[in-house]
């Protein structure tokens, strides 16, 4: 059962995850061989204050 963790800044709509969903499950069904009904997908929404890069917060880069 293939498991899919997306994590990204908080700010995408219900409607874009529903799209990115759908794409994901498409491409594993494809080239991964799993069946939709095995495929889950979770989304974690992160404040860029919580999220780093560079050694800087994201929320501090312009």
């Amino acid at each position: 059962m293939p498991i899919i963790t997306v994590q990204m800044w908080t700010g995408r709509s219900k409607e874009q995850k529903a799209e990115l969903a759908k794409a994901l499950t498409d491409a594993i069904v494809r080239i991964g061989k799993a069946t939709p009904e095995a495929t889950t997908i979770i989304f974690s929404d992160i404040d860029k204050e919580n999220w780093a890069q560079s050694g800087m917060l994201s929320s501090d880069i312009k």
